[in-house]
């Protein structure tokens, strides 16, 4: 018989749940391992943690925030105002972000964001370090006659941009991709393309600038957060274009995900924290390491994996010897630290049924979204599927928070979206691109039987790859 198992772990606490198919319920309402955790000893350095944080804040920074700011800036009257009653810097934070994003730096083509990549690599990994090293040179001392750059604080160094360089052109390639996506514009995979853009690309030569004031502290931080320069606020708003004039325009926010190896997301992380590093002569952390620290992984403590662990194997052998009955398997609990060990027995899933069809939360409609003429169905095509074949009439159709057709709808948006593919009409109301790793989606059905009562029915599993 097929299983799954649920197991987690933190610190000297952990569980597992068997999960016995068609019977028990599924760990905490998923499927497969709820956590896998990494044994104390393969936790990456503090270096290469606080590298990969930063690259985060920097995603988060450049691929999110801005795009999620000039949308609200374009559609709420009353985004100014509220923006500039935000505490500290964040108006002029919040306003600069968003005269990057529509003045200064928007992109009109993919020439223009791998123009952008390559100035803001020089930015980041080049400029910024110049100007660091001119306010605090290599040797500068303290007012005690310590070295500044001693201690925690280590001296780093400026880095030259090389095409040839494969962390460099991992950079290009996932930000300038990244930053297309922003704004709706088609990127690319080709690197040999890049590097001929890069050719064209005019990088401003680099000056330090006098008067830059650097804050080495927390209280020089907090103490430059209370004020704000009133003349440069008013010169952003002034130069921010008119809300009404931009109605047909939006961007697109990326909110990050890990576990997609084809959308650049893990491609930029990687090469971000490792160029950081670079700078400062910290060991590079690989990829593995790099999505553990990103996607907030918290490790378990060794003894305490190694136990849960011991209890899965246990219920393994009885699903080896061929046990069905619910009541032969056991969920497990333990507390290193009391030392607690608890066993429960599993609970039934409970059962449905509309008309004469039995069925639980394991059971689903399969639904093949692409037909063998290559076309994708139809909206209309897809309730007249489950109306003649399983005798269904689906009164509301949602995925996730999106409401894609419900019998109240007004005629003419029902109108429209009758003759619509059903991945088009998922990527316009949840106004997200569906990606390329997607293999199926997720359907949640109201329906009415043929009495017109309503009827509880299972999730639909609809492939579109």
């Amino acid at each position: 018989p097929s299983s799954e198992r649920g197991v987690g772990g933190m610190g000297w606490g952990g569980g597992m749940e068997p999960g016995l198919w068609g019977s028990s319920p599924r760990f905490g309402g998923g499927v497969g391992l709820k956590a896998l955790r990494l044994p104390s000893w393969g936790w990456p350095t503090v270096e290469a943690l606080l590298g990969v944080l930063w690259a985060r804040d920097e995603f988060e920074g450049l691929f999110k925030q801005p795009a999620e700011s000039v949308n609200q800036y374009i559609s709420d009257p009353k985004f100014m105002e509220r923006t500039l009653k935000l505490p500290g810097t964040q108006p002029l934070e919040v306003l600069e972000a968003v005269n990057k994003s529509l003045v200064s730096e928007r992109p009109r083509s993919w020439a223009d964001c791998v123009g952008w990549a390559c100035r803001h690599w020089h930015c980041q990994y080049s400029n910024n370090i110049r100007q660091l090293l001119h306010n605090f040179p290599p040797h500068q001392k303290t007012n005690s006659g310590t070295l500044f750059w001693s201690g925690p604080k280590r001296c780093p160094h400026p880095l030259t941009f090389d095409e040839s360089n494969p962390l460099h052109m991992d950079y290009i390639m996932a930000a300038a991709n990244l930053f297309a996506q922003t704004y709706g514009i088609t990127g690319t995979r080709d690197v040999g393309a890049v590097a001929e853009l890069l050719h064209q690309v005019q990088v401003p030569e680099f000056t330090p600038k006098s008067g830059v004031r650097i804050h080495i502290s927390d209280q020089e931080l907090q103490n430059a957060n209370a004020s704000v320069d009133d003349s440069r606020l008013e010169e952003l708003k002034s130069s921010l274009p008119n809300p009404e004039d931009l109605q047909s325009f939006r961007m697109y926010p990326i909110d990050f995900e890990k576990d997609d190896d084809t959308n650049f997301h893990m491609d930029f992380i990687v090469a971000a924290s490792n160029l950081r590093a670079e700078n400062y002569d910290i060991p590079p952390a690989d990829r593995h390491k790099s999505k553990l620290i990103a996607g907030k992984i918290i490790p378990a403590i060794a003894t305490t994996t190694a136990a849960v662990v011991g209890l899965v194997c246990l219920e393994l052998y009885k699903v080896v010897q061929g046990h069905k009955r619910l009541e032969s398997y056991k969920n497990g609990f333990l507390n290193l630290a009391l030392p607690f060990f608890g066993f429960s027995e599993p609970i039934a899933c409970p059962r449905n049924k509309y008309y004469d069809i039995e069925w639980t939360l394991w059971d689903r409609f399969e639904v093949q979204g692409v037909q063998p003429s290559g076309e994708e169905m139809t909206l209309r095509q897809f309730l007249a599927y489950f109306k003649s074949e399983h005798r269904l009439e689906i009164t509301m159709l949602s995925q996730g928070v999106s409401m894609l057709y419900s019998f109240f709808m007004p005629p003419a948006k029902l109108r429209e979206r009758h003759d619509q593919p059903m991945t088009e009409i998922v990527t316009k109301v949840s106004k997200k691109k569906i990606g390329r790793h997607v293999k199926a989606l997720v359907f949640e059905l109201c329906c009415n039987d043929d009495s017109e009562c309503d009827i509880e029915v299972p999730y639909v599993r609809y492939t579109i790859r």
